[in-house]
C-alpha cells in the first residue's frame, strides 16, 4: 500500500545520513547538523530539501531516502549555477532585479490573500448534502464524456452562419470540412473526461446533450464547438462525493473572501493614475483580477485530463458567464 511521506520525514533521514557520515568527528550527543551539503563556499540545508520535497507528489516509504537524495542533487546543481551567476554579477542586472522584485511582490500578495482567506469556514454536512442534491449531473447522474472539441477562430457575430452549417452537417467532420472551405481557422482536440473534471458552468449544458449531439458556445473572441462522441453513466454517492464537495465549497469561499478583501483595500486606498494611464482610466474603473487561492475552473477542483484544450474550454465558460 502506498502512503504519503511527509517531507520532514525525508529531511530527518537526510539529517541522519549527514550525521552518520561525519559521526567519527562529532562529539557524542551533539545535535545532527542541519546542513545537507556544502558546495564551495555555500551550503544547502535540510530545510531547503524539505521545502522542495513539500512540492513533490506522494512517495512510497521505501523511496523516501532516494527522493531526498535526488532533490539534494538538483539543489546542488542549482547552487553551482547560482554561484556562477553571482560571480558574474548577474544579480545586479536591472532586468534580473526587476524579475526578482516582481516574484517577491507576487509571493507577498499571495501570502497575504492566503492568510485572509484562511478564515473561511468549512461547509456543514447540510450544505454538502444540499450541494449534492442540486447537482445530479455531477453525482447521481454523473457521466464520463468522450469529447471532441473544436475551437473556432471566429467572433460571436459568425454564430448564426456556423449554426446553419451545423444543422446541414451530418457529422463533426462535415463541420470541420466546411470551416476549411470557408478558410475559418480552427483547432481540434479530443479527450475523455468525467463530469467533475469539466468547468462547473459547462456541465449542465453537456448533461442535456445525448451522445452524438454538439453544443456551440460563443465567447468574446472565438466560438467553441463541443461534441459528445460517447458517454457512460457512473454515479457517485454522497459519501464518496463529500470530500470533493467540501473542498470545492471551501475554495469558493476562500476566493470570495479574497475578492472582498481586495475590494476593501481598493475602496480605502488613494489611487492616482498618471501620464498616459490617467487619460485611459475611466472614472470608477474596476480593479483588474487579482490572483486568488481558489481554483480558476474545474467543477470540483479536479486536475484537467491530458489532451483536452483546457484553455479553450475556459474561454467557453467565460462566454457562459455573460
Amino acid at each position: 500500500m502506498r502512503v504519503q511521506i511527509r517531507p520532514v520525514v525525508v529531511a530527518a533521514l537526510l539529517a541522519g545520513a549527514a550525521a552518520a557520515g561525519c559521526g567519527k568527528s562529532e562529539e557524542a550527543g551533539k545535535p545532527a547538523t542541519q546542513v545537507a551539503a556544502k558546495v564551495n563556499s555555500g551550503e544547502i540545508t535540510v530545510h531547503q530539501v524539505n521545502a522542495a520535497l513539500s512540492r513533490a507528489a506522494n512517495l512510497a516509504p521505501e523511496r523516501a531516502r532516494e527522493a531526498g537524495r535526488q532533490v539534494l542533487e538538483r539543489l546542488i546543481d542549482q547552487e553551482l549555477l547560482v554561484q556562477q551567476a553571482t560571480d558574474k554579477r548577474m544579480d545586479r542586472d536591472p532586468k534580473i532585479m526587476q524579475q526578482i522584485e516582481a516574484a517577491k511582490r507576487e509571493l507577498m500578495a499571495r501570502a497575504y490573500l492566503d492568510a485572509v482567506a484562511g478564515t473561511a469556514a468549512k461547509p456543514s454536512q447540510d450544505e454538502i448534502r444540499e450541494f449534492y442534491g442540486k447537482h445530479p449531473e455531477l453525482f447521481k447522474e454523473r457521466r464520463i464524456y468522450n469529447l471532441r472539441e473544436v475551437a473556432i477562430g471566429a467572433k460571436p457575430d459568425m454564430l448564426p452562419k456556423i449554426e446553419e452549417a451545423m444543422r446541414a452537417a451530418k457529422s463533426l467532420n462535415d463541420v470541420t470540412a466546411w470551416l476549411k472551405d470557408q478558410k475559418i481557422p480552427f483547432s481540434a482536440n479530443a479527450s475523455v473526461r468525467a463530469a467533475e473534471q469539466l468547468p462547473l458552468e459547462l456541465v449542465p449544458k453537456l448533461h442535456q446533450l445525448k451522445d452524438g449531439q454538439s453544443a456551440l458556445i460563443p465567447t468574446p473572441n472565438a466560438l467553441l464547438l463541443v461534441s459528445i462522441a460517447g458517454s457512460q453513466t457512473q454515479p457517485l454517492d454522497e459519501a464518496k462525493a463529500t470530500p470533493f464537495i467540501e473542498k470545492f465549497i471551501l475554495n469558493q469561499r476562500r476566493g470570495e473572501i479574497a475578492a472582498k478583501e481586495v475590494k476593501r483595500l481598493r475602496d480605502s486606498a488613494k489611487v492616482e493614475y498618471l501620464g498616459d494611464f490617467a487619460k485611459a482610466a475611466p472614472a470608477g474603473a474596476a480593479p483588474a483580477p487579482v490572483a486568488q487561492p481558489a481554483p480558476a475552473a474545474g467543477a470540483l477542483n479536479a486536475a484537467p485530463a491530458a489532451g483536452l484544450g483546457q484553455e479553450n474550454i475556459d474561454k467557453g465558460v467565460a462566454g457562459l458567464k455573460k
